[in-house]
């Protein structure tokens, strides 16, 4: 019972997942809670052109640093202190500085494609999936990656396209038959995050009485 609780929160791009993560994260203290990104393990690709760095799928499960991904979250479950890398959209690279990340009681994963890799969902006690219609999804992520991220309009649709579209069909969609919970239209359903934050907090109440926990 001394062993963190992890919750896994996917979902396609612009789904909302990240609205969902920041409610459970908001409702509990900090002390008990913490977020690891998936968008933070994006493989460094220093030793490419930016030319060739803006020519890989980023949007393919193999864009992403799984093993240093797995190697932190054990650390995490094992009550040890990590580096969380920093990535730069902008750039393609990863950061030289990190984030020092502490152990807590509740660790939530937030990524698009968490439940595809069979070792990560093995780590997780919840897993959830947010479901939202393609239109939504795709206007939000134009507007994240113009404003966040310094792209442009046409980047963005043809990377959505090209590759975002594909990927979520392929890699990302199939998930959902793993999920412990499916949450429709992501950020905006109140009532099933109210749910699954009542359920969070009930798992920290078993945890620290010593009880069993159960979905």
């Amino acid at each position: 019972m001394n062993r963190p609780i992890l919750i896994g929160i996917t979902g396609g791009t612009g789904s909302g997942k990240t609205t969902v993560a920041k409610a459970i994260y908001e409702s509990l203290p900090e002390k008990n809670i913490c977020i690891i990104e998936q968008d933070s393990y994006y493989k460094d690709q220093k030793h490419l052109s930016f030319e060739e760095r803006i020519k890989t799928n980023y949007d393919h499960p193999l864009a992403f640093d799984t093993d240093l991904l797995l190697q932190h979250l054990k650390a995490l479950l094992d009550a040890k202190l990590i580096d969380k890398p920093i990535y730069d959209f902008s750039k393609h690279i990863r950061k030289q500085e990190t984030v020092k990340v502490e152990p807590k009681d509740i660790i939530i994963l937030e990524g698009i494609m968490i439940l595809e890799d069979e070792r990560l969902r093995n780590l997780m006690d919840i897993k959830i999936f947010v479901d939202t219609d393609a239109d939504v999804r795709v206007i939000r992520r134009i507007v994240r990656d113009i404003s966040d991220r310094g792209r442009t309009l046409e980047s963005v649709i043809t990377q959505y396209l090209n590759t975002v579209k594909p990927a979520h069909q392929q890699f990302i969609e199939p998930t959902k038959k793993y999920a412990d919970i499916i949450i429709p239209e992501g950020g905006y359903n109140k009532v099933a995050i109210d749910i699954v934050v009542a359920k969070v907090k009930s798992i920290i109440y078993e945890k620290q009485n010593g009880s069993d926990f159960a979905l």
